[in-house]
């Protein structure tokens, strides 16, 4: 089977979409397909290009078999909403010559299209009709929602202008999947029929995040010893995750619980102004992206891991970081609302505190600090949900499954995506052309 993807996102970034993207591309190459990418230079989450990637446009280069284009785009650096429309409006403009050129020459059987970015799906959409080619569009962000919920844009007109855009690109693919129930049923809210939608969960390798020790690098480093108790933000840090919050919380627990140490490790465009708001607390330590080879340790380093998140963002997306904080037999504090997705994945998993409340995650994070045998607990049923949810051979094996039509009708259906194609509404006999 040929599959053409096309992403803003794509590896060596580390983290975010841009992993998964690689990683399903990575997998179907290794089941046998041919795969082709047109992407971006990488960026995120510093939201700056290398050097060593603004000679390389329009060149292709195969990155563990996968045949890998990258396309021009603007990337701001500081990334208000406005700038943000241009930015992938800029990817949408310089890719399409490239999605035209290798599905006309190429002819794939499959088109994938990543959101973010929806304004360069619509042209992959458009394409694959005429070339044949069965159209998937793979939602990671409601991009409209999130950008007005979150105040990065305001304007009502514009609004109503983007969301009929959306519910357009949406209809226009045969097929339309997305992170999680709760997102699948926003899909639907949206006016896609239930046969059209399809939940494929972003995946952690349940071998190589595991539960491992304590007393890691980490600690030695920052000169923590067991008896330390550590909160752990690994991740993006942006305007949407609310990570003033724990900072807030750390800058409170500072005098009464010195024993509490808060590490926030990754990039964004926040970061700067999060160490202002640290400076001078010293509960509250500051790392860069970690390699690969470093995660698992890092990821045991925690005595329990959060998920801040500001109320607007509920169900914009499903945190992809859960699915590594589970494997790792640590618990979690999330801030969610009753109801909504990300509550339902965290119950029984770890606490679940209102969002925006600084108060509460105060209380969880003691209640949490005091009670090791609830840790354990907690951390034990996260890794049987990451081993039955979130194993990336399995679900990418599913998705494999449903897009060449080879899907078995009594698989489970609630581990990434559906296990049979017909349940998803891709008849077997007419799932995708022959290679």
């Amino acid at each position: 089977m040929r599959v053409l993807l096309v992403g803003i996102n794509y590896a060596p970034d580390l983290i975010g979409v841009a992993k998964y993207n690689a990683e399903l591309c990575e997998s179907l190459v290794a089941d046998g397909h041919e795969v082709r990418v047109i992407t971006a230079p990488p960026y995120y989450p510093a939201w700056k290009i290398p050097s060593a990637f603004k000679s390389s446009y329009f060149r292709s280069r195969d990155i563990h078999g996968v045949r890998v284009t990258r396309t021009p785009i603007y990337v701001p650096g500081h990334p208000s909403g406005v700038r943000r429309l241009v930015h992938h409006a800029s990817f949408a403009l310089t890719s399409a010559a490239p999605v035209l050129f290798e599905a006309l020459s190429w002819r794939p059987d499959v088109m994938i299209a990543v959101a973010p970015s929806l304004m360069s799906a619509a042209l992959v959409s458009f394409v694959a009709r005429r070339v044949g080619a069965r159209s998937w569009l793979h939602v990671q962000d409601f991009e409209v929602d999130a950008a007005f919920d979150l105040g990065l844009l305001r304007n009502p007109s514009l609004r109503k202008w983007m969301l009929r855009v959306e519910a357009a690109i949406l209809r226009s693919f045969d097929n339309v999947s997305t992170i999680s129930q709760a997102m699948i049923e926003r899909l639907r809210i949206k006016g896609l029929r239930p046969d059209k939608t399809a939940e494929v969960r972003n995946w952690i390798d349940t071998t190589a995040i595991c539960p491992g020790s304590r007393m890691t690098k980490y600690r030695q480093a920052l000169k923590l010893g067991e008896d330390d108790i550590i909160a752990l933000y690994s991740g993006t840090m942006s305007n949407k995750q609310g990570l003033e919050l724990v900072i807030e919380a750390a800058i409170g627990l500072e005098k009464s619980h010195p024993h509490i140490h808060f590490i926030l490790a990754g990039e964004g465009p926040h970061k700067m102004r999060l160490e202002q708001l640290a400076a001078g607390h010293r509960n509250v330590h500051f790392l860069g992206l970690q390699p690969n080879d470093s995660f698992n340790q890092l990821m045991a380093t925690a005595d329990f891991h959060l998920i801040p998140q500001k109320a607007e963002a509920a169900d914009l997306v499903l945190p992809s970081k859960l699915g590594a904080i589970f494997a790792s037999a640590r618990p979690v504090i999330a801030m969610a609302e009753e109801g909504t997705g990300l509550a339902a994945e965290v119950t029984n998993a770890g606490l679940v505190i209102p969002p925006g409340d600084s108060s509460a995650l105060e209380l969880a994070i003691c209640q949490l600090s005091e009670a090791p045998a609830l840790r354990a607990h907690y951390g034990e049923e996260g890794r049987k949900r990451a081993l039955d949810r979130w194993d990336r051979r399995t679900i990418v094996r599913r998705w494999s499954d449903a897009m060449t039509g080879q899907g078995n009708a009594t698989g489970p259906t609630n581990v990434g995506l559906t296990a049979a194609a017909s349940e998803i509404g891709l008849p077997v006999e007419d799932a995708v052309r022959s290679p």
